[in-house]
């Protein structure tokens, strides 16, 4: 079991409060996460990362583990505490401006 936590405007969007647990098939990763993810609230397909080309939408960023995950690669493996689900894989609205 997976655990995620949302930025608060994605758990309006789904309906959602609090932790998110999914189960994830196959490795940890932020791909296959984020496949779960879409897959149970589709609402949220094109809202963390672009339709066409699977990136990571500019805004959003992905932490665990006190670790910044935004750059990895997206078939990355997760960090174990987050595989194990005792650590939940924060996804958050980066903000910009001034």
């Amino acid at each position: 079991m997976i655990r995620v936590v949302l930025p608060a405007h994605l758990r309006t969007l789904a309906k959602v409060d609090g932790e998110v647990e999914l189960d994830v098939t196959g490795d940890a990763t932020q791909r296959s996460v984020l496949d779960a993810l879409e897959t149970r609230y589709p609402v949220l397909r094109g809202t963390i990362r672009d339709y066409r080309t699977g990136q990571r939408r500019a805004f959003v960023r992905f932490f665990a583990c006190e670790q910044d995950l935004s750059h990895e690669q997206p078939d990355a493996p997760l960090p174990s505490a987050v595989a194990m689900g005792t650590e939940p894989l924060l996804i958050v609205g980066a903000m910009a401006g001034g």
